[in-house]
């Protein structure tokens, strides 16, 4: 099974330091399992991330870059292929929406904030209804979304967070977990074996928990972001413009302003917190029904989240930048009685590292080209040193573009003490000593010392472009199609 949630950052496990978190379902998934606590995504933003989670290849490669590029083909078609019965419940953000992807059954759970049209197969005008929308039509509801939030007097002070007003079971994340374990319980145990991915809208915003697991997260100390003068002066351009473009856009359902109170922070912190903590429950659900349907003697979980979440560090709301707490995400195999648990592994690797891993565990062949990697020695406890590096990229559009501005792409490779964000064409870009400042603040592209640091840096993204066009040339014959 695999448990995918949206947004989600490695800081929100109460297990892995996260004090202000209510998880226990996770912390039972870190303290029974294995926890890559370094992993980080290839591209900060959904659609990419999952289209190179789901294929094994990098965003360049994929050519998928933005939310509406069109991806389909998945390594999922092979483990079908290979005797697999494979079900979606949820969000996998395939475009088209309903591609089969691979699996037998789909039950397609899309964006919570708005409607989605411009569909590949269908005219523009047209609306998507998905397994959600439906489900509230059936009850004679209509969900929450921006242009129900925008009724209200005090939108703009929101940040993104509000209360969820409709049932509990209504909201999505609650939609979602209790559909998996619908179809635990009530379909009979097959005669093969079951791949599942469950896809949690959560907790990207808007930031919309239900009561009663609000409440309890505005009532907490929460870490607020401390963002001071200077990182924000010394961020380059297209980051300048992103700030400002949250600023004036309310982007599912977040307007964000560029100096708000701590108050509006905690609040927009809290309900976040609230959302993962309403995730935490389903998984718990989740296991529970695993447990009961007599699946798990042979069944091995995966945990983890497309993307992180900026919350106001460094000034930055939502995602589609290069800070850790956007590509560093929880990466987490629960097998108690096939892996040692209880373990950390610190070393370097990449989300989509997860696919391979899971054709590995279940002795299907990994395509030759894939640039992801298998990680299953670091699970059987074998010497495992991880990746020297690890790379992420964006295309700068959406927020990025502000009058005379062009559309570029932004690149990033981190190794465990440094990381460097290259801005195709630009002279500016950002250097990081991780060692001297792991929360990014002092930038030291134009220092002179680190001037080595920085080409040594610049020669691996080379490097590592040049040996991907090669390893990939056939990748589309393997993967059976682009």
């Amino acid at each position: 099974m695999f448990i995918l949630t949206d947004q989600q950052r490695l800081d929100t496990i109460h297990s892995l330091g996260a004090s202000h978190m209510e998880t226990p379902n996770l912390d039972r998934l870190v303290e029974e399992g294995v926890t890559f606590t370094d992993c980080h995504i290839t591209a900060p933003l959904c659609v990419p991330s999952r289209a190179s989670l789901f294929t094994g290849y990098y965003p360049h490669t994929t050519g998928v870059y933005s939310n509406q590029d069109s991806w389909q083909h998945t390594w999922v078609e092979s483990l079908s292929a290979n005797g697999y019965y494979s079900v979606n419940i949820g969000k996998m953000h395939t475009l088209p929406y309903e591609a089969p992807a691979g699996f037998h059954e789909r039950y397609v759970v899309e964006n919570k904030d708005r409607y989605l049209a411009d569909m590949p197969d269908l005219p523009s005008e047209r609306f998507y209804f998905d397994e959600w929308d439906k489900a509230l039509r059936a009850r004679g509801l209509v969900k929450q979304q921006r242009e129900f939030y925008r009724k209200w007097s005090d939108y703009e002070n929101r940040l993104g967070a509000y209360e969820w007003e409709l049932p509990e079971d209504s909201h999505p994340d609650m939609f979602v977990g209790d559909m998996a374990t619908w179809w635990l319980d009530v379909m009979p145990k097959l005669n093969r074996p079951l791949f599942m991915q469950v896809g949690f809208p959560g907790p990207h915003p808007p930031f919309d928990p239900i009561p009663r697991y609000a409440e309890q997260y505005l009532e907490k100390d929460l870490p607020l972001p401390e963002v001071s003068d200077s990182d924000l002066a010394n961020q380059p351009p297209p980051l300048r413009a992103k700030r400002e473009f949250y600023s004036e856009v309310d982007s599912d359902a977040i307007g964000y302003p560029l100096d708000p109170t701590e108050e509006q922070l905690h609040q927009m912190r809290a309900y976040y917190y609230a959302n993962v903590s309403m995730i935490d429950e389903k998984v718990g659900e989740i296991l529970d029904a695993l447990e009961a349907n007599g699946y798990t003697d042979d069944t091995i979980v995966i945990f983890a989240s497309d993307h992180g979440e900026g919350l106001g560090d460094h000034g930055h709301i939502q995602k589609l930048a290069m800070y850790d707490e956007i590509t560093r995400v929880p990466a987490i195999v629960w097998a108690p009685d096939r892996f040692g648990g209880g373990r950390r592994i610190e070393d370097l690797c990449q989300l989509m590292d997860l696919g391979p891993t899971v054709l590995d565990l279940a002795d299907v062949p990994i395509p030759e080209s894939m640039e992801a990697v298998s990680v299953v020695p670091a699970l059987e406890g074998d010497e495992w040193d991880g990746r020297e590096y690890v790379f992420t990229e964006q295309s700068l559009d959406l927020g990025f573009m502000r009058e005379g501005m062009d559309e570029g792409l932004m690149t990033m490779v981190r190794s465990d003490d440094w990381k460097l964000i290259h801005f195709l064409d630009e002279s500016y870009g950002q250097l990081f000593d991780l060692d001297e400042t792991p929360h990014e603040v002092n930038d030291r592209w134009d220092d002179p010392d680190a001037a080595e640091t920085k080409q040594e840096l610049l020669a691996v993204l080379r490097n590592w472009r040049i040996r991907s066009g090669y390893q990939t040339r056939n990748w589309t014959h393997e993967l059976g199609g682009s």
